[in-house]
């Protein structure tokens, strides 16, 4: 393949990757005279119609996804009965090799990547495009420590063909449940793989694993995962609790948007209280969980590329709970709790009573401190000239919420933040709005 040109522009220098559908190669653009990566799909997949109809339509559709957090597609084609696209060269290692060599990285990274991840699904289901593939191997992490996700190539459009299909497309370690039954998809897919990303992460393991991939999805879409404290006691409680979230067999009780999922990310980042989505579950049940459930085996070697797999029978024995519309958020829970309800009832109501009582010994005897008023004037942070990353952490560290609102400026990097209304410095009420400019390329307004 070195030395092929395709599209008559791009020249093929080396192989830098590859996957169960495509290699993946360094080449220069001779019109522009850079470096790109060209994406070459593998013969199998390009000499079947169905296959190379959705990927002209939906490799165009990735072409339009915009943000500081994705790879961008520049340019795709045909050439000599095969199928390729050409993308940005990104500089850096995928997260999969930094696991691999360091086995759980710091779980403040962790989260920062994750709320990065989130930023770049947003703009994708925010365009009705579900990545359908999230994985370690395709969240690059570059030298200055942000990430780009790629291989948006698999991606379903909403409006695409095939868009129900007999085959399961994706990897069998980070599929969704619904993924692997052959189900139609929605956002909550994607958050529920990056779930998984995190797990493994933030532990250094995955969180099911077997022989094949057919094995590993049918413990995707029946088993629970063990808490990531079983594996890692220095787990942070919110950051586990949000993992879990993520990782609910039912798509209705995952974070509703990633949007959702990266603000408890920012929120466990700086500090504050998490707000996970009604009837979640909380970490006060992770010791049950691990003495249930026990610890997660290691990884299966040659298993973490994207594969086309027989879908998961939607039988009795290989249904979800959600399936049945009895979901609880732990399985587990459930079963140390259903023998012993009245007891735990009226322990929790002695319990009740005795703080009701402290509570107001402590009260009359002046203990309580008045709470802040809600139209509390505090400063605004100057956030201008600030990634939309960082300046939307600073804001709601503050207090502030984020909105935002793009502006073509090719002067400074896409995503920088060039206005701010109310400005920096001024004293603004509590949970106030604040606008951003950012800074976008001019394909993008």
């Amino acid at each position: 393949m070195t030395g092929k040109v395709f599209g008559g522009r791009y020249e093929i220098k080396d192989r830098i990757g590859i996957g169960g559908m495509a290699e993946v190669y360094r080449a220069q653009d001779s019109t522009l005279g850079r470096v790109v990566a060209v994406k070459v799909m593998l013969p199998q997949f390009a000499a079947d119609p169905s296959f190379t109809q959705r990927f002209r339509q939906e490799a165009a559709a990735a072409a339009n996804l915009q943000s500081p957090y994705i790879v961008n597609v520049y340019d795709w084609g045909q050439d000599d009965e095969t199928y390729y696209i050409v993308m940005e060269f990104v500089r850096g290692s995928d997260l999969k090799t930094a696991i691999q060599q360091r086995g759980a990285i710091n779980q403040r990274k962790a989260a920062e990547i994750g709320s990065q991840v989130c930023q770049a699904l947003t703009v994708a289901h925010n365009q009705d495009i579900i990545h359908r593939d999230i994985k370690p191997q395709n969240i690059m992490v570059q030298p200055d420590g942000n990430v780009k996700v790629m291989d948006f190539g698999i991606a379903r459009a909403k409006n695409s063909v095939n868009d129900k299909t007999s085959a399961v497309l994706g990897t069998a370690h980070y599929i969704s449940p619904e993924q692997a039954q052959g189900k139609d998809l929605t956002a909550a897919s994607d958050i529920y793989s990056l779930g998984i990303v995190l797990y493994e992460a933030t532990t250094g393991k995955l969180p099911f694993d077997g022989p094949d991939a057919v094995s590993v999805a049918m413990q995707q879409v029946k088993d629970e995962p063990a808490a990531p404290s079983s594996i890692n006691p220095n787990i942070d409680p919110d950051l586990e609790d949000i993992i879990m979230v993520a990782l609910s067999k039912d798509p209705a009780r995952r974070f509703a948007t990633a949007n959702d999922m990266r603000i408890a990310l920012m929120d466990y980042l700086a500090g504050r209280p998490v707000t996970l989505p009604a009837g979640a579950m909380s970490s006060s049940f992770t010791e049950a969980q691990t003495r249930m459930m026990g610890a997660v085996p290691g990884a299966v070697p040659g298993m973490t590329s994207t594969q086309v797999m027989p879908t998961v029978a939607g039988g009795t024995a290989a249904m979800s709970p959600s399936s049945t519309g009895n979901f609880q958020a732990t399985n587990f829970h459930d079963a140390n709790t259903k023998k012993s309800k009245k007891p735990v009832i009226i322990a929790l109501c002695a319990i009740l009573a005795i703080a009701l009582v402290a509570g107001i010994a402590f009260a009359v005897s002046g203990g309580f401190k008045p709470a802040a008023p809600a139209d509390e004037l505090i400063e605004v942070p100057s956030v201008v000239g600030n990634t939309l990353d960082e300046a939307t952490f600073t804001l709601e560290q503050a207090g502030f919420q984020v909105t935002t609102t793009p502006k073509e400026d090719e002067s400074v990097d896409e995503g920088t933040v060039l206005q701010q209304d109310p400005a920096g410095g001024t004293k603004q009420q509590k949970g106030a709005t604040i606008t951003l400019t950012i800074a976008v390329g001019p394909d993008t307004v």
